[in-house]
């Protein structure tokens, strides 16, 4: 039986990002990383106000919805009710 040994100097330099020697293909690494970080920056940005605008038209919907569905019967009153508790009342002192 032969016992190998995994050497980790050599996986280590595999999976290391190395940085290129050429001064324009690091400037123009640098330019695309830049350019990848505007687009998420922007498509982002569009992303959130589409929610916005999305949620402002749900909730314009859904009122005029409600108010629609109001209208459809005149004779039905609509109104907030309130469960009020009976007053206590004082005790009587027996004198």
């Amino acid at each position: 039986m032969r016992i190998r040994y995994v050497q980790f100097s050599k996986l280590r330099n595999l999976l290391e990002p190395r940085k290129p020697r050429n001064p324009l293909v690091r400037i123009a690494l640098g330019l695309l990383g830049l350019a990848i970080l505007a687009v998420l920056v922007v498509a982002g940005v569009f992303v959130g106000a589409a929610m916005i605008l999305g949620g402002i038209a749900w909730k314009l919907l859904a009122a005029r919805k409600r108010r629609n569905a109001g209208k459809a019967d005149p004779s039905v009153v609509d109104a907030e009710y309130r469960v009020v508790r009976k007053a206590a009342l004082p005790h009587s002192t027996g004198a």
